[in-house]
C-alpha cells in the first residue's frame, strides 16, 4: 500500500501528475471543457434544500424510484443507501433512457468511490460484481459514499449488444466507451448520454472510479485490471485485486478511465472474464479488490483481503493480438494465462475440408490474456491476445476494450 495516498498532499500531486502526462491530449481536454460548459448552460439544478448546482429531481416516480437528472450526493441522508433513475438522453420517441443508480451514503463523512458498470450491453460480470459489493456494505459502518452506476449504456443491454443502438443519422452501432466524457449537445445519442452522465452524475460525485468491464462478444478474457501503472492511484487500486494480470497501458484516450484521469479523478478498469455471462469463478475476486479499495480510502472497516502480491499478479505494458489471414474454422493451442514464447504455435486455421489454411505463432514472450470464442473466424479477427512486457509500451490496435 501506499501510505502517502492518505493526506491531501498527495492528491494535489497526482492531479499535477495527471495534468503533465495529458498534456498531449489538450484536444481531448478541450472537449470536455466544451462538455461542461453546455452543461452549464441548462437549468440549474437545485437540491430540496433550495441550494443551486444540487440534486435535481424530476418529479418523476419509476417502480418506486425517484427519477433524478442531476445528483449532489451531499444532499442525501447519511447513513442510508438510496436508489434512484437517473434521466439520461431522450429516445427518438420522445422518451427516455434511465440508469439505474444506488447511492449508499456512510453514517460519516469521507472519500467518495464510483463503481460503474454496463458501460457496454453485453457485459454480466460487472453487474453482479457491483450488487455483491453493494449488498455487503452497511451505511452505519461507513465513511464517505459509494455511488454505483449500474447499467450505463440500456438501449445495448436491452439487446445484449456491446454497443449502441443509434438511429439518429442512419442506423449504426456506437461504441460509447470511445465517447467519453461525451457531449450532451453531441450528434449521437451516446455522446449526448455521456455527456450527461459524466457532467451530472460521475464527475461531481467522484474522488475515486472503477468501470468495470469484460471481454467482447466472441473474445474470452483472463482477469485483470486496465490501469496506468505511472499513476500512483491507479496503480495502487490495480494492484489491491487478487487476480491474474495487470495490463499497465492508457489503451484509447475516450474511454471512461481515462476521462475521470483527465479532470484529476484517479480511474481503472477491471475486466472480468467472458461477455453475456456471470462468471462465478472470477467475480468474487473483483469483489474482494473492491472492498480493498473501499478499505485503503477509509470508506469501510476492516483488515485487506488478498491482493495481487498474494497471487503472483502479471504485469505487462503491451498487448500483441494475432489476428487471422484466412477465413476457416481456428483450433486454438493455448489457454488463458499460459505462458508462451516467441515462435510458439498459438493456432492453426482449416478449410471445410479439412486442410489447414494458415498456422498462428507469437512474435513475443508473454501470457495469453484473450482468445477468441468462436470457432470461426473470417480474415482480420483476434483470436489470441498475448500480455508482454515491452521497453517501449505499445498501445493496442485491436484491443477489445
Amino acid at each position: 500500500m501506499h501510505s502517502e495516498s492518505k493526506d491531501g498532499v498527495a492528491r494535489r500531486d497526482f492531479i499535477k501528475t495527471a495534468v503533465a502526462l495529458v498534456g498531449a491530449t489538450s484536444a481531448l481536454v478541450g472537449q470536455s471543457g466544451a462538455a461542461n460548459a453546455q452543461g452549464t448552460n441548462a437549468p440549474a439544478a437545485t437540491s430540496p434544500t433550495g441550494r443551486t448546482g444540487g440534486t435535481r429531481y424530476t418529479g418523476d416516480v419509476i417502480q418506486g424510484k425517484k427519477v433524478i437528472s442531476a445528483l449532489d450526493v451531499n444532499d442525501l441522508e447519511r447513513g442510508k443507501k438510496h436508489m434512484f433513475y437517473f434521466q439520461g438522453v431522450q429516445m427518438p420517441t420522445g422518451q427516455d433512457w434511465y440508469v439505474s443508480v444506488i447511492v449508499v451514503c456512510g453514517a460519516r463523512p469521507g472519500k467518495r468511490v464510483a463503481l460503474i458498470s454496463g458501460v457496454h450491453g453485453d457485459e454480466m460480470s460487472p453487474v453482479h460484481t457491483i450488487q455483491t459489493v453493494i449488498g455487503q456494505l452497511d451505511p452505519a459502518q461507513m465513511s464517505g459514499t459509494v455511488l454505483a452506476v449500474l447499467d450505463v449504456s440500456r438501449p445495448a443491454l436491452e439487446a445484449m449488444e456491446r454497443r449502441w443502438p443509434n438511429s439518429g443519422r442512419g442506423v449504426d452501432l456506437i461504441d460509447i466507451n470511445r465517447e467519453w466524457p461525451g457531449n450532451e449537445n453531441g450528434a449521437s445519442a451516446p455522446s449526448r448520454h455521456a455527456g450527461l452522465l459524466f457532467n451530472r452524475l460521475l464527475r461531481p460525485n467522484a474522488d475515486y472510479a472503477l468501470d468495470f468491464h469484460t471481454g467482447t462478444t466472441g473474445m474470452d478474457l483472463t482477469s485483470f485490471n486496465l490501469a496506468r501503472m505511472e499513476l500512483a492511484e491507479p496503480r495502487a487500486m490495480a494492484e489491491l485485486f487478487p487476480i491474474a494480470q495487470i495490463f499497465d497501458n492508457p489503451a484509447y484516450p475516450t474511454l471512461l478511465a481515462n476521462a475521470l484521469i483527465n479532470v484529476g479523478i484517479p480511474a481503472i478498469t477491471p475486466e472480468i472474464g467472458s461477455a453475456r455471462v456471470f462468471d462465478f469463478d472470477l467475480i468474487p475476486l473483483f469483489v474482494e479488490g473492491t472492498m480493498n479499495v473501499l478499505k485503503r480510502y477509509g470508506v469501510v472497516p476492516g483488515p485487506m483481503g488478498r491482493t495481487g502480491r498474494d497471487v503472483g499478479i502479471f504485469v505487462g505494458n503491451s498487448a500483441h493480438t494475432i489476428l487471422t489471414t484466412h477465413g476457416g474454422f481456428v483450433e486454438l493451442l493455448v489457454k488463458l494465462n499460459d505462458k508462451v514464447k516467441p515462435g510458439q504455435k498459438v493456432a492453426i486455421q482449416r478449410n471445410t475440408f479439412g486442410e489447414v489454411v494458415a498456422e498462428y505463432t507469437t512474435e513475443v514472450a508473454g501470457e495469453v490474456t484473450g482468445r477468441r470464442t468462436d470457432a470461426t473466424a473470417e480474415p482480420r479477427i483476434p483470436i489470441v491476445m498475448i500480455l508482454y512486457q515491452s521497453p517501449a509500451r505499445e498501445n493496442p490496435e485491436d484491443y477489445s476494450e
